[in-house]
């Protein structure tokens, strides 16, 4: 009976040696893997700073275009204004030379 007890306590021992060598490797894998993620964050990260910058490139010289594109207009219909009212006063020379005859 004591060989059996000895028996049983060996072979739970190397059972639990096993089991504790499995873990172990199970926890390195474990590390391996979150290092892994954590390096695909950082690396995520970093894409996405360098996308908000070039964004923010692109906003701005959008505004700058946009912001051209509405001078010129204001400067064209400012003109447009000025022929307009000189045509109108033509109008107004052209009937009064034609009611003077």
């Amino acid at each position: 009976m004591a060989d059996e007890m000895f028996e049983l306590m060996t072979r739970i021992y190397s059972e639990l040696t096993e089991f504790k060598a499995e873990l172990k490797e199970g926890f390195n894998t474990v590390n391996k893997e979150l290092k892994s993620i954590k390096n695909d964050v950082r690396g995520v990260k970093e894409d996405i700073v360098c996308l908000e910058n070039k964004i923010d490139d692109h906003v701005k010289t959008l505004y700058d275009g946009y912001k051209q594109t509405y001078e010129k207009v204001t400067d064209l219909e400012t003109k447009v204004d000025n022929i307009s009212g000189k045509v109108e006063n033509q109008d107004v020379e052209i009937r009064v030379i034609k009611g003077g005859r």
